[in-house]
């Protein structure tokens, strides 16, 4: 289930992943924690009816609890293993422990969280972590979040439409081509078989708003254009196109640059991007016009759209980007799983509880002796339990499994195993009676252990690699090799990685690009040397939002500065073809860069407060990343469109003289 969330099965970052459950296998754990003492015999009587009840269902391959498995519940804070494994956090509460089969999924949490619901009325209060769930919360809330918000966000689009134009041709247009562009991908998208993930869960809402900005400027010229509409809109769509047609080439390679990218939902968003991005032009310019053909002559003809005078305009927007920037210095990449929740929310602070107890976020280190000897000797337990010491004395580890444990858990056990070397207590417990047990935590040839941790993510504040690192120099410390890391913990510090890289190549890579096609459009040096200084503002001001606000750019909000970018993008390259049609008819280029803005800056107001409005709407959302992303979204508009109506005409155009 990790994979299938968060990386395709062969993605590089997977190898290691891969290696260890070839070594250890062992499916996903859901965990159960029952509140209630030991010492209650009706705590215990419940305990155990639901510990059987859940390992009644059909993908739980085993039970862990403190009636299944320890001698004795009395006898469990006492035990070196099960004491680690089942009461990490004191004796205030126990864990059940669901081992479960690969092909356990949504169905599997359902049931699991069915059969807790129905002892909760007995008195048995109970709360759910683990990584199946955790996903399963993540993937309700994405599409609760696709059917209702998305539905609604295109609901007050199409309100602030009819608003803005009051034109029932051009609202119902817009709708019809924004809704084809985005049904039409979907469609392709399931005939190649690319999923709706935790990264297009908003294509809808992407795709109408791609689709959405070339109506609106193509709306606008057709108004300045003036005369009978038919004509006016077939002129629109010839001197609008190739604007639209780099705007949408600049999209479409920032989605491109995605495809490469190794984590599968950054590659997936770039496909479908690419995919929408073609299919939202083409239904613009080809379901659109004949709406504005029908609609009432463009009696707005020579409308003088918003013209900002002053250079100060100008000075407090690049100083606000500027000053919002700044934040990158503290934005976070590596958000803890708690992040996903809302705060106070019973999800929240179940997953919370037992993430105070003994972690929430599994871990697998694999270790081996420098020389590749056997670890089933004497010498080798005493190296892992003095590692596993180690690993308990780090504060950001929870409960810490191993051979070592396993070992110490026998001889306690047992007067008899005292007697016994580590190996053939191993030996012992690698038999199906003992359900091999053993061989979770050391291979059949006893060169390699593992550490199972489950790792704290409340309030966490270093990166996950640094405590991966100093964990793995502990352990270095007691004479073991580290050869493999994995686990969602791991998993979730490559993703955070990969985000940040993805993310700063695919701008770079656009910036780059953007300044040929700026040339390209403005066929004027100053103009693109104004165009290229403006562009990156958008995202580092998007992204350093995050840093100042103290919120975490997790996998889902690290798509707003590409939205507000396209944004960013449309707006600044129609001013510049504006610009360079009125440079064309002989105007001087402050001139020119006037005439643009009295053609077009009502067209960027109105996306704008379209696409604001709209993505507004995402704050409702009980569903934490989708409120970032919405919020994301709505100040990179915002300042997209600030840069274009101040900064750029002011640098592009210079002064006007006298």
């Amino acid at each position: 289930m990790e994979s299938d969330f968060f990386f395709a099965s062969d993605d590089p970052q997977l190898l290691e992943a891969g290696r260890i459950a070839e070594l250890f296998p062992a499916g996903d754990q859901i965990l159960v924690r029952a509140a209630g003492s030991l010492a209650d015999e009706d705590h215990l009587e419940r305990l155990e009816a639901l510990s059987a009840e859940l390992a009644s269902l059909s993908e739980v391959t085993g039970v862990q609890s403190a009636t299944r498995g320890p001698r004795s519940p009395q006898l469990l804070p006492e035990s070196p293993f099960w004491r680690r494994l089942l009461m990490p956090g004191g004796d205030s509460a126990s864990l059940i422990v669901l081992s479960l089969t690969p092909q356990a999924g949504g169905e599997t949490v359902r049931q699991v969280e069915a059969a807790v619901a129905g002892f909760a009325s007995e008195g048995l209060h109970s709360q759910l972590s683990g990584v199946p769930f955790v996903v399963e919360q993540v993937r309700r809330s994405l599409v609760r979040d696709l059917r209702i918000f998305s539905s609604a966000a295109v609901a007050l689009f199409g309100l602030v439409l009819a608003l803005l134009f009051r034109s029932l041709p051009v609202v119902v247009g817009t709708l019809t081509s924004c809704a084809a562009a985005a049904a039409a991908t979907l469609l392709v998208l399931a005939l190649i078989g690319v999923p709706i993930g935790i990264l297009t869960a908003n294509l809808v809402t992407l795709v109408f708003v791609l689709t959405l900005s070339h109506t609106v400027f193509l709306t606008a010229r057709w108004r300045s254009l003036g005369g009978d509409p038919a004509t006016a809109a077939q002129q629109a769509r010839r001197s609008v196109f190739t604007a639209s047609f780099w705007c949408m080439a600049t999209t479409l390679l920032g989605f491109a640059s995605l495809t490469t990218a190794s984590a599968k939902p950054l590659r997936e968003l770039g496909v479908a991007g690419v995919i929408g991005a073609l299919l939202a032009i083409a239904a613009a310019y080809l379901l659109f016009p004949p709406f504005l053909a029908s609609a009432r002559a463009a009696s707005s003809a020579g409308r003088q759209g918003w013209l900002p005078r002053r250079p100060l305009a100008a000075g407090v927007t690049l100083g606000l980007c500027a000053l919002l920037a700044l934040g990158i210095l503290r934005v976070q990449t590596d958000p803890d799983l708690l992040s996903y929740f809302q705060d106070g929310s019973p999800l929240h602070e179940g997953l919370a509880a037992i993430d105070r107890d003994g972690g929430s976020s599994p871990l697998s280190l694999v270790v081996g002796l420098p020389s590749g000897e056997r670890l089933d000797t004497s010498e080798g337990i005493a190296q892992l339990a003095a590692a596993q010491q180690a690993l308990e004395d780090d504060a950001a580890t929870g409960a810490v499994l191993s051979a070592a444990a396993l070992v110490a858990e026998a001889k306690e056990t047992s007067p008899f195993a005292a007697l016994l070397p580590p190996s053939s207590l191993l030996d012992l417990l690698s038999q199906d009676s003992y359900q091999r047990v053993a061989l979770s935590f050391i291979t059949a040839d006893r060169d390699r252990a593992q550490f199972f941790l489950r790792m704290h993510e409340e309030e966490r504040r270093e990166n996950r690699r640094a405590v991966i690192d100093r964990l793995t120099r502990g352990i270095s410390e007691q004479g073991l090799d580290v050869e493999l890391v994995g686990g969602l913990y791991d998993l979730q510090d490559r993703l955070g990685s990969l985000v940040r890289s993805s993310l700063l190549r695919g701008l770079l890579l656009l910036w780059l690009l953007f300044a040929g096609i700026a040339f390209a459009v403005s066929r004027n040096g100053r103009s693109t040397a104004a165009l290229v200084f403006c562009l990156p503002w958008v995202p580092l001001a998007v992204v350093g939002t995050f840093g100042l606000l103290g919120r975490p750019l997790d996998i889902i909000s690290s798509t707003a500065p590409t939205i507000a970018l396209a944004l960013g993008v449309d707006s600044m390259i129609h001013l510049a073809a504006a610009a360079r049609r009125a440079r064309h008819a002989g105007r001087a280029p402050a001139a020119a860069w006037r005439q643009a803005l009295q053609e077009t800056a009502t067209a960027v107001v109105s996306a704008t407060a379209i696409v604001a409005i709209g993505f507004s709407i995402f704050f409702a959302s009980s569903f934490p990343p989708t409120q970032r992303f919405g919020g994301a979204v709505v100040v990179g508009s915002l300042l997209a469109a600030a840069l274009a109506l101040t900064v750029l005409p002011r640098l592009a155009g210079g002064r006007e003289r006298a």
